[in-house]
């Protein structure tokens, strides 16, 4: 069987999961996105997987990006200190298990408020800050999903132009 079939088709697998990752982060996303690119794009050489590979790994860098800087910065905003984020990290590590598929996000959001209101000791305060930084988070979350979308597309794109001039 011809190698550069079997690596695509490896990449496609890999980025069907790196883009479920986005949304379930149980796997890095992004990162398997972008190191899924960079290798088929080296494995295959070819201008096509080059240029699309190249332009994919922009998008999912972007989306990595953004995410991480509208979680953060909303965070900041509300106030809410490293603390509070490591025990939402903590509790949703525990929902994770206890809850199936949706554990992770449950457990992020009751130990963000758990956290919360023991800090700021003001239950609709605390309420209010981590239904804040929880729909940052959504909106990250989807910003990361699109771009790794748009990534997979752009694989698409490459693998039909690269196929179609060998």
């Amino acid at each position: 069987m011809d190698t550069e079939i079997v690596v695509t088709v490896i990449a496609g697998v890999l980025l069907a999961v790196a883009t479920l990752g986005t949304v379930f982060p149980v796997l890095p996303g992004s990162l398997l996105t972008v190191g899924t690119l960079l290798a088929w794009s080296w494995i295959l050489g070819s201008t096509a997987s080059r240029t699309m590979g190249l332009l994919g790994i922009a998008f999912a860098v972007v989306g990595w990006t953004a995410s991480t800087v509208l979680t953060g910065r909303n965070l900041k905003q509300q106030q809410i200190p490293k603390g509070s984020t490591l025990v939402a990290l903590l509790a949703a590590i525990v929902g994770m298990f206890l809850i199936p598929v949706v554990g992770l996000f449950v457990g992020f959001g009751v130990g963000l408020l758990g956290s919360e209101f023991v800090r700021r000791r003001n239950f609709p305060e605390a309420l209010r800050a981590s239904g804040s930084a929880l729909k940052a988070a959504g909106a990250g979350i989807l910003v990361e999903f699109g771009c790794a979308a748009m990534a997979a597309s752009l694989w698409v794109v490459g693998v039909v132009w690269h196929f179609s001039t060998r």
